[in-house]
This record gives structure tokens, sequence and C-alpha cells, in this order.
């Protein structure tokens, strides 16, 4: 009972701190920001109904909390978050058990010390990570709930802990199961900290909202009847490296996702700015992508002339992964060709099942890592200053195996009706049949 009562008491109190800003929040994009810690935070009044705090309010009190000595934070910087996840998936009225965010809520009603910004602005530019590297002096090491068991930390000095988490970007989990995978990562990245019986301080953000929503003036509303229109979804512009003015290189894809161990995140790099530097254009080509994160993602294509087709074609001969001093190449040109003036598209490029990309290292290290690039399209050559892909080459040929083993049943079905057919047709009647009325007739027996 007195279990129920505090958790109702904490879930109350959650609730009251929250719904101001539901009610009256401004429609600007914004994220949730929980931060608590084993020892004491600096105080930070309660944020007033509807307000908003702005980066520079954070990046204030952050430099009062870590201004003197050595602190570890450990950051789960989520891919979306929104207050409206807290509020659909949250457990309300002390039902505890159908939160999504149980070990959150406990590290937070047990913590010495939390500040909770319900709304922080947000915008393009913001990046918890490197916001944290300013005011700690150190750089953030990449880490999971598995490997932090094994890793050692120095309390002497400050660490910064990043562990990346997703959001309900797949159709096979739904938010709450993905939500709930990551308060149990955190649970366990808690539990392992209090093993080694080490102070941290804990940030739980996201690195963009997960629900932004339009704010429209009343005075440009239209008065009367009006015909509602489907939004139109925004697609990204392909990544173009370009040479002398012109595009040389293009690649576009739904997602890069990439992940490091069986127990890892999938962290999709697509959501980053990448910088093209050692990337090259001759006659061949090579894009290299390098990511704020640590990750090195390269792709490698050349073209050649075959005789028999009296034509060009280009093939991704060779495709990079690099991270933490480790790689892993794989080979793509066996499925991935195309002629040269085409661009190649395929909707799943991935180093496992159906695999296009095969190991072309035997790095330990890195032989459990996994790439899938989702609706992924790329053209190195003949792009000739267009912005625009060529006619694009598809994985899925046009007679795929459903397509042959339907030919091949019907063409059998047909030989069997058509020999079924032909032997009715070689049946031969009598010609001569006994009349009652004549002579009957006989049938020498001796021959």
């Amino acid at each position: 009972m007195a279990g129920s009562r505090s958790c109702t008491r904490l879930m109350g109190v959650y609730i009251l701190l929250f719904a101001p800003f539901f009610a009256l929040g401004s429609a600007t994009s914004q994220v949730p920001f929980l931060m608590w810690s084993s020892e004491r935070l600096p105080p930070l009044a309660s944020p007033t109904a509807g307000h908003i705090a702005s980066y520079e309010q954070l990046s204030a009190y952050l430099t009062s909390a870590f201004s003197s000595g050595s602190h570890t934070v450990l950051l789960f910087l989520q891919d979306k978050l929104s207050k409206d996840d807290f509020t659909v998936f949250g457990g309300v009225f002390g039902n505890k058990e159908d939160s999504a965010f149980k070990n959150i809520e406990d590290a937070m009603q047990s913590s010495a010390s939390k500040v909770t910004l319900p709304a922080l602005e947000w915008s393009g530019s913001f990046n918890m990570a490197a916001l944290l590297q300013e005011k700690l002096g150190v750089s953030p090491v990449l880490v999971d709930a598995d490997t932090l068991s094994h890793l050692t930390i120095k309390t002497s000095v400050s660490n910064l802990l990043l562990i990346n988490l997703p959001y309900c970007s797949s159709l096979q989990k739904s938010c709450k199961e993905v939500l709930h995978e990551n308060d149990e990562i955190i649970g366990k990245v808690l539990s392992s900290m209090k093993a080694k019986n080490i102070p941290y301080t804990a940030i739980y953000t996201g690195f963009q909202p997960s629900r932004v929503i339009s704010e429209t003036q009343i005075s440009d509303q239209s008065v009367g009847r009006s015909l509602l229109q489907a939004v139109e979804p925004q697609v990204k512009p392909p990544i173009m490296f370009n040479v002398s003015g012109g595009p040389c290189i293009m690649l576009w894809a739904q997602n890069l996702t990439v992940r490091l161990g069986p127990s890892s995140p999938w962290i999709d790099l697509a959501q980053g700015e990448p910088s093209f530097v050692g990337s090259l254009c001759n006659g061949r080509t090579s894009l290299v992508l390098t990511y704020q994160s640590g990750f090195t993602l390269s792709f490698s294509m050349s073209k050649r002339f075959y005789p028999v087709s009296a034509r060009e074609w280009f093939s991704l001969d060779a495709v990079e992964l690099q991270f933490a001093n480790l790689s892993a190449s794989y080979i793509a040109s066996r499925d991935i060709y195309a002629p040269a003036e085409y661009s190649f598209h395929c909707q799943s490029v991935a180093n496992f099942g159906d695999a296009l990309l095969h190991p072309n290292t035997t790095d330990r290290n890195s032989s459990e890592w996994r790439l899938n690039f989702i609706d992924f399209q790329i053209q190195g050559f003949g792009l000739a200053n267009s912005t625009n892909f060529s006619y694009a080459s598809d994985c899925a040929s046009f007679f795929t195996p459903a397509i042959w083993m339907g030919l091949v049943t019907v063409l059998l079905t047909l030989l069997i009706l058509v020999y079924g057919l032909h032997m009715i047709m070689q049946i031969n009647t009598m010609d001569r049949f006994d009349d009652p009325k004549g002579p009957s007739i006989s049938v020498p027996q001796s021959e």
C-alpha cells in the first residue's frame, strides 16, 4: 500500500508539473529535459506554466553545476522525444505497471536531487552532446549497457558517456515497446553505475522533438467552408558531392542505420549532416561521409566497358564503415551494379539476411557490426550537372522467383492438358457391330 501511495504521489506530481505546459505551451519546437544525480545539484526554480527554457538558460545552469570538481555524466540521447510521449505512454493515476518509463521514475524518485524542464527550446543547430563537452572539457564516449560493465571509469577526471536510444521509426514494434526497451537500457546502465559505486549525473532528453505542432495565426485562417487537403510529406534532398560547380556523386536513403553489437541500438546516420573530406571524382569515384558522432561511411565505385553489351557499367566495389579506430569493409560489386548512365536503387541494402554487402574483413571487433540502408539510391557517373537521379536500375529484377514459379506451374498444367487431349484424340472407335437379326460374327480361334 505504501509503494502504491508513493507511486500515486509521484505520478500526481509529474502530471501537475507537466499539465500546465500541455495546455499553455507554445507551438515552437521543444524537447523535454530530465536530469537527476546521486550528488547534490544547484537549485533551479521551477518554470512557470507555459515557459520554454532557452538554450542560454540551460547553458548557464550547466556551468554552475559542473564548474568545480570532476563529474561523470550519463547522457541518454534519444533520437526523438516530446512531452506527448510521457502523456501517452506514461502510467497515470498510479498505474505504474502500465508506464513505459518505470526505471526513469524510480531513478528520479530515489535521486539526491533532480531538475525537470518540460519544455526546452530546440532548433536545428541544437546539440546536447556538444554543450556537455564544452562544460566538462572532455569528448563523449559512445557506450551501451553491455560494454559499460567492462569499462574502467576514473572518477578523478570528468567523464561524458553517451548512450544513444532509438525511437519508434520501424513498423515491427510499437512506440510503447521501443520506449519500454529504452527504459530497460537506462535501468541496466544505472544498475552498472551503482554496482561500481560511482557517483553520476544522468540526463535524459531527445536529439529532436518527435512531434512538432505548427503555429497558425487566427487572422490567417480562412472563414467559411474549405476543402481538406492532405499535407504532402517533405522529402529530404539527396547527399551531393559537388566538383567544379556541379554534382559528381549523389546518394539518397531514407535511413542509413548501423549497429555495433547485438544489444546496441540502431543509429541512423541519415539524420546528421556529413562532411565530404576524402571524397574524390575521377575514373574511380569515392564518396566519404564523416559524421559528428564519430562514424565514417565510404562508398567506392568504378566503371568498366564490356564488349558484350557494348556499353559501360558501374559497380559499387566496396562499402567501408569506420568508428573508434575500428573498420569493417564489405564487397558490393557482386550485386550492386548498373549501366554507367543509370543510377542504382534498392529498397534494402544490408550485410545480413538477403545480404548485398559481403564482408571483406576478419576483424573480430567489427564482425558483429550491422548495416541496413533503407530505400537506397546512388549514382556516381553520368550526372551531367543535373540535380536529379537518372533512370534507376532496381535490385529487384522483373522476373522474381514468384513469377518464375507461377509461369512454370502454368506451363506444366498446359502440358498435361495438351497431352490428355492428344491421348483422347488417339482413341479409335469400332467400325463393325454385331447385328442380332443377321448372322453372328464368327471369330476363328485357331489363329
